[in-house]
This record gives structure tokens, C-alpha cells and sequence, in this order.
């Protein structure tokens, strides 16, 4: 491969639209490694919804540009798809609730299976690879970024789960990618407006943070990304994601796979190096795959001039696009492999999605047993869609809308609530000011969360969640017996 075939190799951008046309012939034209698929690149139906056939359509041109140099390997075709908040591709695709649902239900098997069963309704529609899963060991409520995609603030149980899940999503048909070294989840600012510091010591990280990332490691996952964190232990005022030494200490732990960046399109990096100056840096540093730059051009010709100047040298370049090359070598045929886990039709994973919220479903305070709502309920805060389903589910169960108990719902970022019943449907923080007597933390708002909600509420089922990191005075473990 020529010097600029091999700098494309390592880019992998975003787009703007639904028309992969210019996309498409910006990969051939510079030799990219393939693309992100962003929210807004998703094409919809008539009725609003993700159109599964059109998404494929634009999926399989993608691909084919990838090819168009006569390269042997699959592009890589991405996307963000943790479960939560952070969903590119909503209904008719199966809903996931937030990633903390896994440290609630604490059951690695369940993990598993969610992961494998995400992956294989991505993999019919043209996906190879999914920035999941968030291996970040979350602090609690000082955490502003990572939050309920944690799965949890136990160092030991994020790591098994964040390596069940991706072994799942890897019979599922999709590459994970465990993120976001060394940890977002102990920094106390968004590195997608600033630049976190993380003041941990070496072996502070090693205690904690680290603990994911190693056995992701040990277990043989395929991708690692880099989060854009300065650790004045590694490398003072340097993003990790840009820093030698984070690297140094990543291969440290045996990773031989793809160093990804984390999108190299925000804040943290684009205050720091503007232009096109990020690609090589973060190339130089020890970096596979360059993620998302704010504009692709630039950052190829500036990985191509950096390789002449010499302060990217080739033989980096070329470990880089190797790597790259070699993990989509392996994946296709991976894919090829008969027997291996069929696809699964968008919306076919609802049941195991059910599953996950009604084994997270935590009770901080109230009863453990019985009904709470006996008669019907009253509903206050959330979304209007989140009210819609409740009370969807709520009917379902036989519980009068309007009279009763009243249930305040909290969303992402949501105020402590009063009333009787206070319900997280995202990081379970606003629950220890919440004034209400009962207080219940759900981790999700899918249909499946809130029919999960509706069984607790009604007695017909326990909740059997325990709290996966520390709410005010309920320490990281409370929950029903």
C-alpha cells in the first residue's frame, strides 16, 4: 500500500445526512478504513422510525467503497449503540435499557446474552463494529459523563460484565470495543466540552479503573479506545487518547489489538489541536484507528506529511494500518464461518431486554413484598413518552390511571422528586434527595423497564436489583433481599 492508502487505513469518519454518496466517494478517493454511522445518518420511515432496509442499503455502499482500491479486507462500518441514551438506531430495533442495568442485575450469563442479542440485530444491517461496551468504573454522582453507562462502580464486577457482554456481542457478529481507557468514569468534567483531568496515582488506576480494560485484555477483545483524559501520572497535560505513555501502558497490559481514539471531533481535542493536527499526534502516540476527525482531508494530508517530515514514521504507520488490516481480515472470516449465530430481525430481542430491566429493577426504600399500588397509580415528571408507557403498562396490569399513589418519574439529569414513589429511569443519583417514601431505581425507560416497574409495584414480582454504585446514604449493594 502506498503512504496514502495506509493513512487512510487508519481514519474512520463521521458524515452529515442520509445520503451516502459524498461519503462514499470521499472513502475511495482518500482509502479509509470505513465509516461511523451517526444519528443523524440513520434513514427513517414514513412514521418517524429507523428504516432497517434503507439503513442496509446505505450500509452496503459504504462497504463497497471501502473496496473500491482492491483491498482484500472488510471496511469498517461503526456505530454507537450502547443501550440508554447512547442508541443511534431506535425503534423498530429492540430498545436497551441504560448499561447500569447489568451491574444491577449482576448476572453475567443475562449479560451475555443482551450483548449477543444487540449485536445480532446490527449485524443484518451492515454493522461490523459497535463502540460498545462502556467499561468505565463510574464514582457516583461527580461522574458528570459516563454515569449510568457504567455498569458499575464495583472495579471487579464492571469487569466481568463489560467482558461478558463483549463476548455476546462478538457471537452476535459484531467487534466490541471496550472504552474509554484509562477510565471516564473517576473524572469529574466532560471531555466532550473540556479536557477531564485524572489526578489518580498509577497505582490508584491499576486498583480501579484498570481492572475492566484488563480483563477485557486477558479475554481477547478485539478494540480498546482511548478517552480524551489527561493523567498528570502518565503524561501532564497531554489527552490520553494523544499520549505515548497511555499507550505504553495499554500494550502494557498485553493488548495486541486496535487502539482506538474516542471521536477526535470534540471539545477536549479540538480546543488543543486544531486543524488537522490531532490525526498524526494521536498516530505518533501509539494510536490504531482515528475516530471522527473534524475533517478527514485534513487529517489524511496530515498524516501523510507527518510521515514524510518523519515525526510520524512509517514503520508506526504501517504497525497502525496493519493492525487495522489484520482485526477486518479476521473478522470476515469470523463472518464467513458457517454455524455461526444467525441474525435476528429488528425488535426480535425485546424479550431479553425485559429480562435485563426486571432483574435490575432496585427498591432503595419501601416494601420488599407485596403490592405498593393496589388500585391504580398517578403519574408526574419524565417525558410524555415515558408517561405514555407507564400508563400503557400500568392499564396492562389492571391499575386505574388518575387515582392512587402518586409515581414521579426521573429522567437523565432529573431533580429529586417528591410525591410517593420516586422512580430513576437513568443513573439512580436524584434518589437520594428524593422525598418521596419509596424509592425505586430503574435504570431504563424501554416498554419492557416500565411493564418491569408495573410488576414491583403491583406485587407480582420482587425486585431483585442491588444498587451498583453508592446513592447518598444507601451504600452501592442496597436493595430487596
Amino acid at each position: 500500500m502506498s503512504v496514502e492508502e495506509k493513512a487512510g487505513q487508519v481514519l474512520m469518519p463521521a458524515y452529515a445526512g442520509t445520503d451516502p454518496a459524498a461519503q462514499a466517494v470521499t472513502i475511495e478517493r482518500l482509502h479509509l478504513a470505513g465509516s461511523i454511522i451517526m444519528g443523524d445518518n440513520v434513514p427513517l420511515d414514513a412514521r418517524g422510525q429507523a428504516d432497517p432496509a434503507a439503513m442496509l442499503a446505505v450500509n452496503a455502499r459504504l462497504a463497497q467503497a471501502t473496496r473500491a482500491d482492491g483491498r482484500r479486507w472488510p471496511g469498517l462500518i461503526g456505530v454507537d449503540q450502547e443501550g440508554g441514551l447512547v442508541a443511534r438506531l431506535g425503534t423498530p430495533l429492540t430498545e436497551w435499557p441504560t448499561a447500569m442495568s447489568y451491574g444491577a442485575a449482576a448476572n453475567a450469563p443475562l449479560t451475555k446474552d443482551a450483548g449477543r442479542a444487540l449485536a445480532a440485530e446490527l449485524a443484518p444491517l451492515g454493522f461490523n463494529v459497535d463502540f460498545a461496551p462502556d467499561a468505565d468504573v463510574t464514582i457516583g454522582p461527580a461522574d458528570p459523563t459516563i454515569g449510568a453507562r457504567s455498569m458499575s462502580g464495583n472495579p471487579d464486577r464492571a469487569a466481568q460484565l463489560a467482558v461478558a457482554f463483549s463476548q455476546g456481542m462478538q457471537e452476535g457478529g459484531v467487534l466490541p470495543a471496550v472504552k474509554h481507557f484509562p477510565g471516564h468514569g473517576s473524572v469529574t468534567a466532560d471531555s466532550h466540552q473540556d479536557l477531564p483531568v485524572q489526578r489518580a496515582t498509577v497505582g490508584d488506576l491499576k486498583a480501579r479503573d484498570w481492572k475492566p480494560f484488563r480483563a477485557a485484555i486477558a479475554a481477547g477483545v478485539p478494540m480498546v479506545m482511548t478517552g480524551h483524559i489527561a493523567v498528570p501520572a502518565l503524561e501532564p497535560g497531554v489527552p490520553a487518547s494523544l499520549s505515548a505513555p497511555t499507550y505504553a501502558a495499554l500494550r502494557g497490559m498485553g493488548f495486541k489489538g486496535v487502539a482506538v481514539t474516542d471521536a477526535l471531533n470534540m471539545g477536549a481535542i479540538q480546543q488543543q489541536y486544531p486543524g488537522g493536527s490531532a490525526a498524526p499526534a494521536a498516530l505518533a502516540a501509539g494510536a490504531d484507528l482515528l475516530l471522527m476527525p473534524a475533517d478527514v482531508g485534513q487529517a489524511h494530508s496530515a498524516i501523510v506529511r507527518a510521515v514524510a517530515a518523519g515525526t510520524v514514521p512509517a514503520a508506526r504507520l504501517d504497525e497502525a494500518a496493519t493492525r487495522v488490516a489484520t482485526m477486518m481480515t479476521w473478522r470476515g472470516r469470523v463472518a464467513a464461518t458457517p454455524g455461526k449465530t444467525p441474525g435476528t430481525a429488528p425488535g426480535r430481542s425485546a424479550g431479553t431486554s425485559a429480562k435485563v430491566s426486571a432483574a435490575a429493577v432496585t427498591v432503595l426504600s419501601g416494601r420488599c413484598a407485596g403490592p405498593i399500588a393496589r388500585a391504580g397509580i398517578r403519574v408526574a415528571g419524565g417525558s410524555d413518552q415515558d408517561r405514555a408507557r407507564f400508563e400503557a403498562a400500568a392499564g396492562k396490569a389492571g391499575l386505574a390511571i388518575g387515582r392512587g399513589p402518586l409515581v414521579t418519574l426521573i429522567g437523565y439529569g432529573g431533580a429529586p422528586a417528591g410525591g410517593d414513589i420516586a422512580v430513576t429511569l437513568d443513573a439512580p443519583w436524584p434518589l437520594a434527595g428524593s422525598s418521596a417514601p419509596v424509592k425505586i431505581a430503574l435504570y431504563g425507560r424501554t416498554p419492557g423497564a416500565f411493564g418491569a416497574l408495573v410488576s414491583v409495584l403491583t406485587g407480582k414480582a420482587t425486585a431483585p436489583g442491588k444498587l451498583p454504585a453508592a446513592v447518598g446514604r444507601f451504600p452501592a449493594g442496597t436493595g430487596c433481599p
